[in-house]
């Protein structure tokens, strides 16, 4: 079965000129298949103060009012989608930038009001990828840079949280493909201790991620991040890993998730 790689990228890393610049070089060294999604949220939230619009997040995930949404949309599927792909083909790799609308790669659906209601924020499951049309353009030798924004059977635009994306994604194409889904942002993996760089938790299973969570060790961002890389290895994902942008090509560097 054929090697496919999905990597989500962290909006720290998005927003760092240097840390994005030294990361794209690392990414077009990995063999194609290759699908990279990234976040953005700090462009965004700055956008937004910018604009006095003000910015909302339960347990790490941002509300998207009906003003906050254009704003998410632009950055996202604009600015730094554009930004990356041109900076993927810079460095010769032939880079596709889509949002979940394109090609209606996701199909997702406004989230329930309940019991939070997040606004213009998009669901799906593994099911609704396009997965035919992924395939196609994988196998035209494109890599496809996702932006973190959907669209629903009514044409409503939708914010989507990359994580999600990125873990669907791999589940989807997973029946496919050996995948290994990698989330990359600033830190060497999950920490023990938020204050100790090197306090790395090697490995995070559905036994101790409760009690890591009760601990507060995982909280805010960090969790709907383990979320999704519990349920992409438990449908079959090859191998999950979340670890520095920096160690990118670093076979043992990380926390890996494993069941």
């Amino acid at each position: 079965m054929q090697k496919l790689t999905v990597i989500k990228i962290g909006g720290n890393i998005v927003d760092n000129e240097k840390a994005l610049h030294d990361f794209l070089a690392l990414f077009v060294q990995i063999e194609s298949p290759k699908i990279l999604v990234h976040g953005g949220g700090k462009l965004a939230t700055k956008l937004a103060s910018e604009l006095a619009i003000s910015t909302e997040m339960v347990e790490g995930r941002r509300i998207t009012s009906a003003a906050m949404l254009p704003v998410t949309v632009m950055v996202y599927a604009g600015l730094i989608n554009k930004q990356i792909v041109a900076q993927l083909q810079q460095r010769k790799c032939d880079a596709l930038g889509v949002s979940g609308a394109d090609a209606q790669l996701i199909k997702s659906h406004k989230r329930p009001k309940v019991p939070v209601d997040y606004g213009y924020v998009g669901d799906f499951s593994p099911q609704d990828v396009q997965v035919h049309r992924l395939k196609q353009f994988l196998a035209l030798g494109l890599c496809p840079v996702f932006s973190a924004i959907t669209a629903d059977q009514e044409g409503q635009l939708l914010n989507t949280n990359a994580d999600t994306i990125a873990s669907n994604l791999a589940i989807a194409l997973a029946t496919d493909y050996q995948v290994d889904l990698i989330y990359c942002f600033e830190r060497k993996g999950v920490l023990r201790d938020i204050k100790d760089a090197e306090s790395v938790i090697s490995t995070i299973n559905t036994a101790n991620f409760d009690q890591l969570k009760n601990e507060g060790i995982i909280v805010e961002g960090m969790l709907p991040k383990i979320e999704n890389a519990l349920a992409a290895v438990e449908q079959k994902v090859h191998q999950v890993c979340i670890k520095s942008a920096q160690d990118l090509l670093k076979q043992t560097a990380g926390t890996v998730i494993s069941l």
